[in-house]
């Protein structure tokens, strides 16, 4: 391979797209990834409806919210939550009026997955790209929307840095040949069989970023078809974890080791390590999140209502999730936007249930701590 500025790119091998990979390389990974996916799958499954329902609910709002801000763009996650809960008639509480980009990432991801067993055409990537970019522009940038990019400003790059210090980490394809590229793409994706589906995720995660065929949005909706193609692998449409998530919190190598493949040889055997690396985090990341999911359950059951009330669950699942510092009444209060009086009484609920405990010595000091679950 020739190197410095002659150095060619992943789509301009004499072999493209003829992918090869080393499978003894990661075998005993993707026998633990396909393990823990069963694994969860099932868990979820004995929920019952409801509880798996809340939790389908609560990985989408992180999908959406997540893959977003890999690119760094910031969504309310309360918004994204009510966005996705009307669109499948979950009564989620307190629903709030939402924005048309949002509920254009929710349809999205809501169409990959839902419909997942559906064919991914021309047409249905033109409608996820319409629906990113209601308005036509991305910022102050206008788009072409529902179409392939045409290079009309030049190149497509990946590029970093200000103006006069940028560096370019990948070129892609030309305009002039596109259509037929992703015609190559969307046949290998709805026909080819042969592959582990788990594998099949991640290359066409990479080979349709390797494409980058629109003006923007590109990485949003290589993940939903990495989604699309997950809900196939587990069988089910509703989804329990979220790879963008994980992806946001490794975002680095996420971007390193996609720079890596797509500047070297059709050997992909170290994005899809990588790649199955990463999901195996995720669905690990997912069993502690239902631990979670089940302990706030059978906390309920306990109280005599039926239910925690919606400041609590959001306390608690603050609190089970890294929540920083001490908590007291006060920050309970600002954080729920709720009286003091009522965050007192939402938080001696608790104490009573033996779920917080009171540390400090005086009531000025006093902090509460969460229980382990």
């Amino acid at each position: 391979m020739s190197s410095g500025n002659n150095q060619k790119y992943i789509w301009q091998q004499a072999e493209w797209p003829q992918w090869s990979f080393n499978s003894a390389a990661f075998s005993q990974l993707l026998s633990q990834v396909n393990l823990e996916r069963g694994r969860l799958l099932g868990s979820m499954q004995a929920l019952g409806f409801k509880l798996a329902e809340e939790a389908s609910l609560k990985v989408l709002t992180s999908e959406v919210v997540k893959s977003s801000e890999i690119e760094g763009e910031k969504l309310n996650p309360e918004v994204v939550r009510s966005s996705i809960a009307r669109r499948l008639g979950i009564e989620a509480g307190g629903l709030i009026p939402s924005d048309k980009h949002v509920d254009g990432v929710v349809v999205m991801v809501l169409d990959a997955t839902r419909n997942c067993s559906a064919a991914l055409t021309h047409e249905r990537l033109f409608g996820w790209h319409a629906a990113l970019f209601p308005t036509g522009h991305s910022g102050m940038f206008k788009l072409t929307v529902a179409a392939y990019r045409d290079d009309a400003a030049g190149a497509m790059q990946v590029v970093s840095g200000g103006i006069g210090h940028e560096k370019v980490h990948y070129e892609a394809p030309s305009a002039a040949i596109l259509q037929t590229e992703m015609t190559n793409f969307l046949d290998w994706f709805n026909h080819e069989l042969g592959l582990d589906p788990v594998i099949k995720a991640g290359l066409a995660h990479l080979w349709f970023v390797t494409l980058h065929p629109f003006d923007d949005g590109n990485g949003r909706i290589g993940r939903a078809i990495c989604d699309m193609a997950l809900a196939r692998a587990d069988g089910s449409p509703q989804r329990f974890y979220s790879l963008s998530a994980q992806m946001q919190r490794e975002r680095e190598d996420y971007y390193n080791s996609l720079e890596q493949t797509q500047k070297g040889t059709l050997d992909v055997t170290a994005w899809l390590t990588w790649f199955l690396g990463c999901l195996s985090r995720a669905v690990q990341s997912a069993n502690e999140e239902l631990k979670g999911v089940v302990y706030l359950a059978n906390l309920s059951h306990r109280l005599p209502s039926g239910k925690l009330n919606e400041r609590q669950m959001k306390m608690l699942n603050m609190m089970m999730h890294g929540f920083n510092g001490n908590l007291t009444t006060g920050k309970w209060a600002k954080i729920a936007q709720c009286s003091t009086d009522t965050a007192l009484r939402d938080v001696s609920e608790l104490v009573e249930l033996g779920v917080l405990i009171k540390a400090g010595e005086s009531k000025r000091a006093a902090h509460y701590v969460l229980v382990s679950y």
